[in-house]
């Protein structure tokens, strides 16, 4: 009996805080909110870019650094602006690129307690910050013509797979998913093929078409100027309304 007791004192207590919590949530909506409306009128007014995606902590002068540099000036010279999330490692190799090519260089900065904070290259108009990552992914898939998978941790991975997924589900505009670095991506792909799809069935074949993989700057261009030129893309333009 005592027990019981001490439970519902304890369960009381919770409501209470639960209750509290419920208030201070409704006002996070204005938050949520100014993010969506801040990014929606800065994107809206730049341009076709590609989404690159990679890890914070590669150094500049590695190999997969100097690579990301050299894929972002070769997008910026075809005409498309470059989006990163803003941070250091691949995400600042990829805004130099862009910036070396004179082509628009945005940032989507996330505040973290560590690791995070806006590289040098973004241009200034085109900084923005999230405090949520919800709210940031959005602005990734909506405004991205094609998404440069670098290598990376879990971040780079959750934001691949969750692109493929909104794509097999045809809940965004199909459009080029790129892995770059054979000897990091093809591992994880035989994997795929082996495990997910011919093991256990989890996937159809045809989605392996979502993931090619490549070290080749030219190579990157050659697919996405071939998707949005044979029929097979739609015209350049966000990939959904909300």
């Amino acid at each position: 009996m005592e027990e019981n007791k001490e439970n519902k004192v304890v369960a009381k207590r919770n409501m209470k805080q639960w209750a509290k919590m419920k208030g201070e949530n409704s006002w996070t909506m204005f938050k949520v909110i100014s993010e969506f409306v801040d990014g929606f009128d800065t994107l809206n007014n730049i341009g076709p870019c590609i989404s690159i995606f990679g890890s914070a902590r590669t150094k500049p002068g590695t190999f997969y650094y100097e690579l990301a540099v050299k894929m972002a000036l070769r997008l910026t010279q075809e005409g498309y602006g470059v989006t990163t999330g803003g941070g250091p490692g691949i995400m600042e190799a990829g805004n130099k690129g862009a910036k070396m090519g004179g082509g628009p260089s945005v940032g989507l900065n996330i505040d973290l307690p560590f690791e995070q904070s806006h590289n040098p290259y973004i241009d200034f108009d085109k900084n923005l910050n999230y405090r949520y990552f919800f709210v940031r992914k959005v602005m990734f898939v909506k405004y991205a013509q094609a998404f440069v998978v670098m290598p990376g941790g879990f971040g780079t991975m959750d934001e691949l797979f969750e692109v493929l997924t909104l794509i097999q589900t045809k809940k965004i505009t199909a459009v080029p998913v790129i892995l770059v670095g054979k000897s990091f991506w093809t591992g994880m792909k035989d994997w795929i093929v082996k495990v997910m799809l011919e093991q256990e069935n989890n996937i159809s074949e045809g989605d392996l078409d979502l993931l090619p993989i490549t070290d080749d700057p030219d190579e990157v261009m050659k697919i996405i100027n071939d998707f949005y030129s044979d029929g097979k893309g739609s015209e350049l333009k966000p990939n959904y309304e909300l």
